[in-house]
């Protein structure tokens, strides 16, 4: 099964997750990827203070 659906949002959705086309993201969102990625918030996310996007 796709990550997508297995976290209950859209394909769109996560695309522009991946993408860092969101300016926030719901903790019940970030916390179904964890569950579904086995992972902790912190493998997921990056702070940047200056708002830059990592290049791709």
């Amino acid at each position: 099964m796709r990550l997508a659906a297995r976290v209950g949002i859209t394909e769109a959705n996560l695309s522009q997750l991946k993408q860092g086309c969101v300016k926030g993201v719901r903790f019940q969102t970030l916390e179904a990827i964890c569950a579904v990625l086995d992972c902790q918030p912190g493998d997921l996310l990056e702070y940047r203070p200056d708002g830059t996007l990592p290049t791709r």
